[in-house]
């Protein structure tokens, strides 16, 4: 078994030992299709979770997203996120010549699936900040491509803003019906509707 491997079931035990890393169904079913899983964004620790919620058998196919200026700033998340998660790094800080979704959608061209955070930023707030644009542009891109809504519950208080050591808190992802940009859906409804389907996944999250 290769370092990189090894390194994703330790780091995997870990997240599983820290948070529970529970992953909860609810009109869907883990599955090895190509899927973008788009979910609230509360922690550097979301991807984590959500990787680590997904059976084994998924994570060599799933990929996130991950800021390439936070996760390339030390040697060592740089081989963790390279390596062990294989995530596609966007660039938060780009010139008007760049597409932003270029890496995303070379990683959906080649068989991939994502796990992305539609609200591009972190929230403190409790409620999911309002979508960009990405998503819908994904979907009307590769309309192919299920969206899975996912609901995160707790990690903030794992690793709140600024601090660098987590703390053991249970967490859990809830994953919720496949949609799909609708026929002459506009982005505004689009994106409304996929903000709502997660909000609408705590509550079955919490009465876990």
């Amino acid at each position: 078994m290769s370092l990189s491997n090894t390194t994703g079931l330790l780091l995997s035990f870990v997240a599983r030992l820290v948070t529970g890393a529970q992953g909860h169904w609810y009109g869907c079913v883990p599955k090895a299709e190509q899927r973008i899983y788009f979910a609230n964004h509360q922690s550097h620790l979301d991807w984590v979770l959500i990787w680590c919620a997904l059976p084994r058998e998924l994570r060599a196919h799933t990929r996130p997203i991950a800021a390439k200026d936070y996760w390339t700033s030390s040697p060592l998340k740089h081989w963790l996120t390279r390596e062990v998660f294989n995530a596609v790094y966007v660039n938060r800080q780009r010139t008007d010549d760049q597409d932003p979704l270029e890496p995303l959608v070379e990683a959906l061209r080649h068989g991939d699936s994502l796990v992305i955070f539609p609200e591009g930023t972190r929230s403190n707030l409790g409620e999911p900040q309002a979508f960009k644009s990405g998503l819908y542009h994904l979907a009307r891109q590769f309309p192919e491509v299920q969206l899975i809504p996912a609901w995160i519950d707790n990690v903030q208080r794992v690793m709140p803003k600024g601090e660098v050591v987590p703390a053991p808190i249970l967490c859990s992802v809830t994953f919720g019906a496949p949609m799909q940009l609708l026929p002459d859906e506009d982005k505004r409804a689009f994106l409304e509707r996929a903000r709502e389907a997660v909000t609408s996944l705590r509550r079955l999250g919490r009465s876990h």
